[in-house]
């Protein structure tokens, strides 16, 4: 079993929906409401798999929703990293912290996103980012806030991304077409 298989197996997704739509194990996006979903379980693990986080990292999870995913990061990331999730949506934030709290992981957590700025600059620079929601175009705030040897996953019109720092210019590359809720920016 992989990490991304194991952090799967120790974080139940169920856990992280409305009463009403648990259905964990169905692989699919799930509406968390406010127009969000909880992201298809065969998406998110590809993408984490993208992203590759390591034991100790210091990573950002944009649109953190739920918690889903900040959980997951937790978990790859174990106590001596640290996962900030940031969310905008007020309603979705209380639901993710309350989520969150639930479980052995205080080094992950969940804040209100400022509406703006994108991402978490002043904690920044993170070796790892991840986005769960499509932008229209590579956010450069984002690309900013990455450490150098960082990765960042992210939706960009409709094509996964992974961008990847090597110190002098980022790399970028496509893995595929997916589909998300737009990333909600003030550009």
């Amino acid at each position: 079993m992989d990490a991304v298989d194991h952090a799967f197996a120790a974080v139940a997704r169920e856990n992280y929906l409305l009463p009403g739509t648990r259905h964990g194990d169905r692989d699919a996006p799930i509406a968390i409401g406010h127009g969000q979903t909880n992201s298809q379980p065969r998406t998110v693990a590809s993408m984490l798999r993208l992203l590759d986080v390591r034991p100790g990292q210091h990573v950002l999870d944009v649109g953190a929703g739920s918690g889903w995913t900040t959980a997951l990061l937790g978990h790859l990331v174990g106590p001596a990293g640290r996962v900030r999730g940031v969310e905008l949506l007020p309603q979705l934030v209380s639901f993710g912290q309350e989520n969150l709290s639930r479980t052995d992981r205080p080094w992950a957590d969940i804040v209100q996103a400022d509406p703006d700025v994108l991402g978490l600059p002043q904690h920044s620079p993170f070796e790892r980012i991840l986005v769960s929601a499509e932008a229209r175009r590579l956010p450069a705030p984002l690309v900013d806030q990455l450490a150098p040897g960082g990765r960042m996953v992210i939706p960009v019109d409709g094509a996964m991304t992974l961008v990847e720092n090597d110190g002098d210019r980022p790399r970028v590359s496509t893995h595929g077409r997916y589909r998300f809720v737009p990333l909600v920016t003030t550009d």
